[in-house]
């Protein structure tokens, strides 16, 4: 196996742990670097090491103002750096513009420049925003709603005109990620639904419990970044937008709360018939991705990722009934350092 150098970006939020545990046991003889800003460094949730210390190199900066030395030599840029979802980007919509859109394409830019030879970006099935009538494929008319979501559209069409033979950019669309994690997010439908199970012995879904999300365990997101990471033009172009998640994964909100309920059946499911419709609602086919890369597909199952979570909170002793104000909310976090003076409006560190 060739040594490769892989730089990540935004591995020290919620995907990072497991994205970096994964690449360290398959590919041992790689190099990796993280670079991180920071924010989520401290919310560790679980009692193991630091997931860092697999890094062979850790640099800290502001995405927007990416060393364009640490890319050197290098061979892959992971780029998951992001403000991470719809609270966050709309309470920081300019910030959003400038991290999700800005940013990554003058990172990509550097990296073409340095001559690195494969881009994966961390793109977002939310791009399909409400879309009920058919499941969605990379070649459907895009609807995004938030802030977030028309980032990550932004940052697919700059990186196509960066895309050659020997800059091959991969847009990996994930579905909703889930599962546990060293920095484990609340903030997600899966995670939500077992940590208030757990500890109110009810889910109450503001819905009326019928949208549609896919879901995928980060774990399997690891997975596909790998190979991703290692794509040839060969196998999907220069260029790639690609759903990345499985068919089986595409559920209802209220199908979600019931295989929670299955595994802690003290559960009460509490819906809102009369709510308005919910305005993220889609199904999403990701046929692409199993012909592109059949042996990188998702492995975990719906079902194996509550009973992790379940384990994992219970071992580490959540007993927190008031999280959805805790930092596993990320909004909350952000907040927090901002109210503490340590970060400004526009997400920058204050020395």
């Amino acid at each position: 196996m060739n040594k490769k150098k892989i730089v990540i970006t935004g591995h020290l939020g919620y995907v990072g742990p497991n994205l970096i545990k994964f690449l360290k046991h398959n590919y041992p003889d790689y190099e990796l670097i993280g670079f991180d800003i920071g924010y989520f460094g401290t919310n560790i949730t679980t009692k193991n090491i630091l997931p860092e210390v697999l890094l062979d190199h850790q640099f800290f900066g502001d995405i927007r103002n990416f060393p364009e030395e640490i890319l050197n030599d290098v061979d892959a840029v992971i780029h998951l750096s992001a403000i991470s979802n719809d609270p966050m980007s709309n309470q920081f919509s300019d910030v959003t513009y400038n991290i999700n859109f800005k940013a990554s394409i003058d990172l990509a830019q550097k990296a073409k420049k340095m001559g690195v030879r494969n881009f994966v970006f961390a793109s977002s099935c939310s791009v399909y925003g409400f879309a009920e009538d058919e499941d969605r494929t990379e070649t459907s008319l895009v609807n995004p709603l938030t802030a977030y979501a028309k980032s990550k559209v932004q940052t697919e069409e700059g990186l196509y005109s960066l895309s050659t033979d020997n800059f091959i950019v991969t847009c990996l669309r994930f579905a909703t990620a889930c599962g546990m994690s060293d920095r484990l997010r609340l903030d997600l439908v899966i995670n939500d639904f077992v940590a208030s199970a757990l500890v109110n012995n009810n889910i109450t879904i503001l819905s009326d419990g019928n949208p549609w999300r896919p879901l995928i365990n980060t774990v399997d997101m690891a997975r596909a970044i790998s190979w991703a990471m290692n794509r040839n033009v060969s196998n999907g172009g220069s260029f790639l937008v690609v759903n990345t998640g499985s068919n089986s994964w595409n559920y209802q909100v209220k199908e979600i709360a019931t295989y929670v309920k299955k595994q802690l059946p003290n559960t009460t499911i509490t819906l809102n018939p009369n709510a308005q419709p919910d305005k993220r609602s889609y199904r999403v086919n990701f046929d692409q991705f199993s012909i592109l890369a059949p042996d990188f597909c998702p492995k975990i199952t719906i079902e194996q990722t509550i009973e992790e979570l379940i384990v994992c909170l219970t071992k580490i002793k959540f007993i927190d009934k008031d999280f959805r104000n805790s930092e596993l909310i990320r909004i909350n976090k952000l907040n927090n350092l901002k109210n503490s003076n340590s970060i400004n409006e526009n997400l920058t560190w204050i020395k």
